[in-house]
């Protein structure tokens, strides 16, 4: 029987009591969490989602060799302060290849007491870089280590092109970015970027904007502005925390390829393959999204040709057998 009264639905108990700190064992990591001994194994693997990228349904906890029950408390578990969890994850729950929080792409911070302002990264100013940058429309700024983007990108203007800034630890994709008019392709995968750090209106004043990846943040949020980005041919969203999209993503009229593995997804936009009647590539692989749902979408039968065609063609597809769709959709 439990000690501690009845747990809330914040997996706390009546009483007050004690917070303990224990630790996870996952992947070779040891993840500090502290919490109320009356919290439920439920709650505690809704906190380890997101330091993970394991879905709760996939994570199996394990304490002196027993699984630890959903519905029970840490204090009826016998899980006390100082003690060590093991987690492990189910194949194909995962929401990306690790965890959200790498240390390798941890940004260090410093409040500036004077005007508690993010310190900025300092760059070293390569004076050939903007001139190459003008003269083949490609800034190429991949595994840099920035924690920004640097002034000297906007400097670029309408000369650009290609922005791959992907494998940094950059947090925002500020205003800025619109003065790149020109752009066709935004690579900004394996970052720390978050819902509120990307300024939409911004990315939708590009005009000529083909390409964007944005594969491997933390963005749990697509805002309906996406679908005023009509220029879009490909969209890779993979390895993200993604629940749902916006019913504008049918507006994209041109989309090609849209790439959504490893997020929480459990369903599509009703749009998507009625409105979006160029799309030939979707990829699902490790979502919540069955094929039983897929039938039921209006457009199904329509995009399921288009992307048998693009198979038979041997183009860039990602199904071995093309007499089954098999983009991650549970066959069950």
């Amino acid at each position: 029987m439990e000690e501690g009264g009845a747990a809330d639905p914040n997996g706390k108990g009546k009483g007050e009591s004690k917070d303990i700190t224990i630790s996870i064992k996952f992947s070779g990591r040891s993840i500090p969490l502290t919490l109320s001994p009356d919290s439920t194994i439920t709650h505690l693997k809704s906190l380890l989602q997101p330091l993970t990228n394991v879905l709760t349904r996939g994570q199996k906890l394990i304490f002196k060799g027993k699984v630890l029950v959903d519905t029970m408390t840490l204090r009826a578990s016998e899980v006390t302060s100082g003690a060590k969890v093991m987690l492990m994850a189910s194949q194909g729950l995962h929401q990306g290849d690790g965890p959200i929080l790498k240390q390798a792409q941890s940004v260090p911070r410093r409040v500036d007491n004077a005007n508690n302002k993010l310190e900025k990264q300092q760059v070293p100013v390569d004076k050939n870089r903007l001139e190459r940058w003008k003269a083949t429309g490609v800034v190429a700024l991949s595994q840099c280590n920035l924690k920004a983007i640097p002034d000297e990108v906007w400097a670029c203007g309408p000369s650009a092109r290609v922005l791959d800034l992907s494998n940094n630890s950059v947090q925002d994709v500020p205003a800025q970015v619109g003065c790149l008019s020109s752009i066709q392709k935004l690579f900004l995968n394996a970052n720390s970027i978050m819902d509120e750090s990307i300024s939409w209106e911004a990315l939708t004043s590009l005009k000529y904007l083909t390409v964007l990846s944005l594969n491997q943040n933390q963005i749990s949020i697509i805002p309906a502005r996406i679908g005023d980005c009509n220029s879009l041919i490909e969209v890779d969203l993979s390895s993200n925390l993604l629940s749902e999209l916006p019913e504008t993503f049918g507006n994209l009229h041109v989309l090609k390829a849209l790439h959504l593995s490893n997020n929480g997804l459990k369903s599509l936009p009703s749009t998507l393959f009625k409105m979006c009647l160029q799309l030939s590539t979707l990829d699902l692989h490790n979502t919540e999204i069955t094929m039983d749902l897929l039938r039921q979408f209006e457009g199904w039968e329509s995009f399921d040709e288009r992307r048998l065609l693009k198979h038979q063609k041997q183009l860039d597809f990602r199904v071995v057998n093309p007499a089954k769709f098999d983009e991650g959709a549970d066959k069950n």
